[in-house]
């Protein structure tokens, strides 16, 4: 067995492990613990009219869409994925400063240099007890709530979209209003790819503060309203030091549900900001360097979501609409640099019993490159999701 395999095992024997002594001890002591354990099972069949990057297949981002004749073969392609599958476990412990609140939680959607494979992935693990929460899981920046009923994985790509590490205090919280700040893991601050002068290539990011993120939402019978903000310090240095600079970073996001007609809603948001493209669901840079002698620049980027969510009935339900992301490149990138993405799609889905969802999508995406070429990509989704 290779080692990364046994890793795996090893842990979800442990975990395996956590869980019964859990439930020993919840049956011991049945007022003093309470445990959840919740996910899904779904299977994707995807059918791409087009092609995308093959690591990128199982969903639709438009950065990763071929520009050029069979940049990734020929045009056609059949995927069947089992990446969205999700498995979690929620702990709820008395305490003497009230009750902690746990999640751990993970999905076998591959990135990074796992991108491509069917592996573990963690999407949240982190304690919260009172106004304070600390670990991984959505930003503060974010506003997970505009995220529309699609079957894709990814998602529109002009949402800010980010799982972070963070010490989260929420200050204010009474009346439907509430407020809180953060700060955040840094990151990537740089997109290495992107940095490609003599004045600053080989350099990596140098992230000697946090990020600062923080928001004001708003919750009423018409749907929620939230305003959040970030502030980033963008450092870049080459190994010994004699290269390196920062640039400050900043943004905004404005984001809301409205409620139409019985549980139909619009959900909508707009986002802009330089050196933020981090915090993006997908596409641009960070930093990019000047085309003058040099130094770098935090690159501005604009995000934009528009959908619809329909609720025919209780048993059908459908989502249609459509999201960018557009950057201001550098002087000094390459010419393939990421300039603007486009992402749309519309689902008919069917729940024909409790904790069952079967349907079917259509998506289309578009990415320009700083060069003005284009590429697109036409795919169709059939999903079948089984909640437990």
């Amino acid at each position: 067995m290779k080692p990364k395999k046994a890793i795996y095992l090893v842990g979800i024997i442990a975990l395996l492990g956590i869980i019964v002594a859990v439930g020993e001890a919840r049956a011991a002591e049945p007022d003093t613990l309470r445990v959840e354990i919740y996910g899904f099972v779904q299977m994707d069949a995807i059918y791409d009219f087009d092609r995308v990057n093959p690591n990128w297949n199982a969903t639709l981002r438009p950065s990763t869409i071929a520009v050029g004749t069979n940049q990734f073969g020929h045009d056609g392609e059949t995927i069947f994925s089992v990446k969205q599958t999700r498995f979690g476990v929620n702990g709820f412990i008395p305490t003497e400063l009230g009750e902690l609140k746990t999640k751990f939680e993970f999905d076998l959607f591959g990135v990074g240099v796992n991108a491509g494979q069917t592996t573990i992935r963690l999407r949240h693990a982190y304690g919260e007890i009172g106004p304070f929460l600390v670990g991984q899981t959505n930003s503060t920046f974010m506003d997970i709530d505009v995220y529309p009923n699609v079957i894709d994985y990814w998602g529109p790509n002009g949402m800010i979209f980010f799982r972070n590490i963070q010490a989260r205090w929420t200050f204010f919280n009474k009346g439907g209003e509430k407020a809180a700040v953060a700060l955040e893991a840094p990151g990537a601050a740089i997109d290495a790819g992107q940095v490609n002068t003599v004045d600053i290539g080989g350099v990596s990011s140098w992230n000697k503060f946090p990020d600062l993120t923080g928001h004001y939402r708003m919750d009423g019978p018409w749907g929620h309203f939230q305003a959040a903000g970030i502030l980033r310090w963008l450092g870049y240095s080459n190994p010994d030091g004699s290269v390196s600079g920062h640039k400050p970073g900043y943004g905004a996001n404005l984001s809301g549900t409205f409620n139409t007609v019985g549980k139909d809603k619009v959900l909508a948001q707009i986002a802009y900001g330089k050196g933020i493209a981090n915090y993006f669901n997908d596409g641009g840079a960070d930093l990019g360097p000047q085309s003058s002698a040099g130094g770098a620049e935090a690159l501005p980027i604009l995000g934009l979501l528009i959908y619809y969510d329909k609720y025919w009935s209780d048993k059908w339900s459908s989502s249609i609409g459509w999201s960018e992301t557009q950057q201001h490149n550098s002087g000094g990138q390459e010419p393939t640099a990421f300039h603007q993405g486009q992402y749309a799609s519309v689902n008919l889905l069917h729940y024909p019993a409790k904790n069952i969802m079967v349907g079917g999508e259509l998506l289309w995406g578009k990415l320009e490159q700083f060069n003005g070429l284009t590429g697109h990509d036409t795919r169709v989704q059939f999903s079948a999701k089984f909640n437990f």
